[in-house]
């Protein structure tokens, strides 16, 4: 284990010197990547087994180093099988189509990803109707999830068919255990299903200092991301009972999912899983290092306790200043950023971005606004 950190450390480090270096108006710059966890490459450690992995037609059943990442992904998420599937749209969007029947209702929160960054997909996959639901947080109230189910004969409305959870939540923080135990022991008194979207779950995880099993007893199926945090190039994984997998198996299909000589892949994803999902821990402590420094800055509005995992959001709207002028400029400095949404600016940590980098973010931003 030691030598396969230190191989990380020096991967990290060539990276950081070599693989980000670009051609600037005639200047050489590295770029520090805090538009998204989606933007990680893959590690050394990474292209190496994706080079040497054993394939064969997935669509058949026929590779190997599929069937292996989908055999160690529902043992880590404490599920009897799993389903690699390219993104994590394409798993949650599966998951909808799997669980329900056309025409009826799933309960979520309003702000979730599914309702706000999915394309309205639930409408035109799965043909279902989304019942949405305030958020707290990210946290749906039980009682309110309970007064909302409709399980009911009554011909003027759609029956329930699913109620959907998010750990972590788009917004960056975590829900706390106890209330997904609350939500999932309502959904159960109507023998209804619950999926989490758990994209960032490891994450969740290491936030709360827990197994990711303890996370996933509160749902029947979960889908989480191998890229992101954990820095595989592509895919997600879709974990619940062998009956579900099995049908959302063929779903995949039908949905263009089926991929062939997909192992070189999945060769990326067992790395991710069995090396990188237990360092992250390491990008919340950078993350919250960025927000207490970014707090320091006249104008700029830090909730640092919402800083759960590796995302900061903050408010500039008082230094006046354009966030797409901001975009410009921090990639004049070697950074890259997304502008703001919904009045919010959000920076993301990951395994490329180190602590040191983050006392030039915070340098650079202050010399530009001030």
């Amino acid at each position: 284990m030691m030598v396969y950190d230190v191989l990380l450390y020096l991967n990290k480090w060539f990276h950081n010197c070599n693989k980000y270096i670009i051609k600037y108006g005639g200047m050489f710059m590295w770029f520090i990547e805090l538009r998204s966890d989606t933007a990680t490459e893959p590690t050394q450690a990474m292209r190496d087994a994706m080079y040497k992995a054993e394939v064969g037609d997935d669509v058949y059943g026929d590779d190997p180093t599929v069937a292996e990442l989908e055999e160690y992904a529902a043992k880590i998420m404490g599920k009897e099988a799993a389903l690699f599937v390219p993104s994590g749209t394409f798993g949650n969007q599966l998951a909808l189509f799997t669980h329900c029947r056309r025409g009826t209702e799933v309960i979520l929160g309003e702000d979730s990803h599914i309702v706000v960054h999915e394309v309205g997909a639930p409408a035109v996959i799965a043909g279902v109707q989304l019942r949405t639901l305030k958020t707290k947080g990210g946290e749906m109230d039980p009682h309110e999830v309970r007064e909302t189910i409709r399980c009911t004969e009554d011909i003027h409305y759609p029956e329930t068919s699913l109620i959907c959870m998010e750990n972590a939540y788009s917004n960056g923080r975590v829900l706390s255990l106890e209330n997904m135990s609350k939500v999932f022991g309502e959904a159960k008194k109507y023998n209804l299903p619950v999926h989490l979207d758990g994209a960032r779950i490891f994450n969740a995880a290491a936030y709360l200092e827990v197994d990711v099993k303890d996370i996933t007893k509160y749902c029947d199926s979960v889908m989480f991301c191998l890229s992101k945090g954990l820095c595989a190039p592509v895919g997600s994984i879709l974990a619940g009972s062998k009956y579900f997998i099995q049908r959302a198996r063929k779903g995949r299909k039908l949905m263009g999912g089926g991929m062939r000589q997909a192992g070189f892949l999945a060769a990326a994803g067992i790395v991710a899983l069995k090396h990188m999902s237990g360092r992250l821990r390491e990008d919340y402590e950078n993350a919250v290092f960025l927000g207490k420094e970014l707090s320091k800055i006249p104008g700029i509005k830090v909730n640092l306790g919402d800083i759960h995992i590796n995302m900061v959001f903050f408010d500039m709207s008082e230094t006046g200043y354009d966030s797409n002028k901001l975009v410009e400029e921090f990639y004049k400095k070697g950074i890259k950023i997304n502008p703001e949404e919904n009045g919010k600016m959000r920076f993301v940590t990951n395994y490329w971005v180190s602590k040191e980098d983050i006392p030039y973010v915070v340098k650079t931003l202050r010399e530009i606004i001030l």
